[in-house]
């Protein structure tokens, strides 16, 4: 090995063996969080770039490379936000430390690190969801013998079957729509991202009665640009629109169940929220839910298990082992015995 190659491993040893435990009097449980972000990072290094131990250089830490490992940790290792910002954080306090004790070589590595910002963690805003007796009572209150009561009936069904956002919704045109067995609608959220949504049986037959009341005909190619929901006064119906539907409904539900919708600000995210609770209930997985959901993170998913301690269980199973029990399950043998360092307990 080089010196310059061997200048990374060198510091690294002496941030484990004498910086962590003696200089700064980290703990034995502090310092493993530590030694797991870098078991990751080179095994990373190594299966993708097929770089070993002695090859890594301060000049191949730069900030794409630090960069594609964090979101590779978020991707392929399904970490959340807070996970991925703590491997940030031990990799910059490495980095740090290095720069102090080699300012010309690992000068670079520092402020590359440095300039790779934190990310923010998903807010838990506290949407709240319907049970789903409530959401039986919702579907019941629009009259169906008016055209305005088979629109918002079909309205709702769609926000609760499909977990469509209020825009997703307002967009959904004819040629979205696919009749069939199953029914299925495309929902373009996000960054232009599309997803296929299937329509549950019961849907499907509220929003071909509301089709056939419009005379609508989502095979025909002349009516496929036109949108599927519309107000009295536009032929694209906006999020205001839903959100005075919705409010318009559960307000007389509070009425007349004041037993039930005991919460406070409903809202259209509402139905989004409840399917996705409803769900994990059933059993489906957090992965299972992200699709249907289009979230692009699970960590986004994962503010659904917070709404019991049942649920919340039910995530920490499928997140797998505690983070102690993955740093002894995760030891590619190669680099235990190259970086021995990194698996050392006191």
């Amino acid at each position: 090995m080089s010196n310059k190659s061997n200048e990374v491993v060198t510091l690294l040893k002496e941030y484990f063996t004498d910086y962590l435990p003696n200089t700064r009097g980290l703990s034995e449980n502090s310092i493993a969080v530590y030694q797991y972000a870098f078991q990751l990072l080179f095994g990373y290094l190594r299966d993708t770039k097929g770089l070993s131990p002695e090859k890594v250089t301060f000049e191949l830490l730069s900030e794409d490379t630090i960069r594609d490992f964090l979101q590779y940790l978020e991707d392929e290792r399904d970490c959340s936000i807070k996970t991925r910002n703590l491997r940030r954080a031990a990799i910059l306090s490495f980095a740090k430390f290095a720069s102090k004790k080699s300012f010309a070589t690992a000068l670079t590595f520092y402020s590359d690190i440095v300039g790779l910002p934190k990310k923010k963690e998903p807010k838990i805003i506290g949407y709240k969801h319907f049970s789903k007796e409530e959401i039986g009572i919702l579907l019941k209150l629009p009259n169906p013998a008016t055209m305005i009561g088979q629109r918002d009936v079909t309205l709702l069904s769609l926000l609760y079957a499909t977990g469509a956002r209020a825009q997703e919704l307002c967009d959904i045109t004819l040629e979205d729509i696919t009749l069939g067995s199953p029914s299925r609608v495309r929902l373009t959220g996000k960054g232009n991202k599309s997803r296929v949504v299937t329509i549950p049986g019961t849907c499907t037959s509220i929003l071909e009665k509301y089709l056939r009341s419009r005379n609508l005909e989502p095979t025909l190619k002349a009516a496929g640009s036109r949108h599927l929901f519309s107000s009295q006064t536009r032929e694209h119906m906006t999020i205001s629109c839903i959100e005075s539907i919705v409010k318009k409904y559960v307000t007389t539900a509070i009425k007349q169940y004041p037993d039930l919708f005991r919460e406070e600000n409903y809202t259209p995210h509402s139905f989004r929220h409840s399917i996705a609770v409803h769900m994990l209930e059933a059993g489906d997985s957090l992965i299972a839910i992200k699709a249907f959901l289009g979230h692009t993170s699970v960590s986004t998913t994962a503010i659904y298990a917070q709404v019991t301690p049942e649920l919340a269980s039910k995530y920490l199973d499928e997140r797998g082992k505690p983070l102690k029990e993955a740093a002894l399950a995760f030891q590619p043998q190669p680099l235990a015995m190259e970086l021995p360092f990194l698996y050392k307990r006191r």
